[in-house]
């Protein structure tokens, strides 16, 4: 069964960290392109980083250089490590891997 859960939101104060991971299950993450988005309550979802099979990453301006995206190819899992974080970040996180979504999970920076 093909399926993504996401995990490790949560409540964080400015300047601070989290690492999201979104487990992969049905295919292998290696070979996949996979994506992360964020939706803040009223708004439309919104692209935050992506990393193709060829290892290539790309990141919205707003995140460059704070967040990066990696994967685990033995755990099959695909991260999201948020450094530095701002009250604007706050949103729910879903990964995706073309027309496949995970639940989401909320990560509120607040202090």
């Amino acid at each position: 069964q093909v399926r993504l859960v996401e995990s490790g939101g949560g409540l964080v104060q400015p300047g601070g960290s989290l690492r999201l991971s979104c487990a992969v299950s049905g295919f292998d993450v290696r070979w996949a392109s996979m994506d992360w988005y964020r939706q803040i309550l009223g708004k439309t979802r919104e692209f935050v980083a992506l990393l193709r099979p060829s290892g290539a990453t790309k990141y919205a301006e707003s995140v460059q250089g704070r967040f990066n995206i990696s994967r685990d190819n033995d755990k099959n899992i695909l991260y999201l490590q948020m450094n530095s974080l701002k009250s604007e970040d706050t949103a729910v996180y879903f990964c995706s891997a073309g027309s496949i979504w995970g639940q989401g999970t909320q990560v509120t920076v607040s202090s």
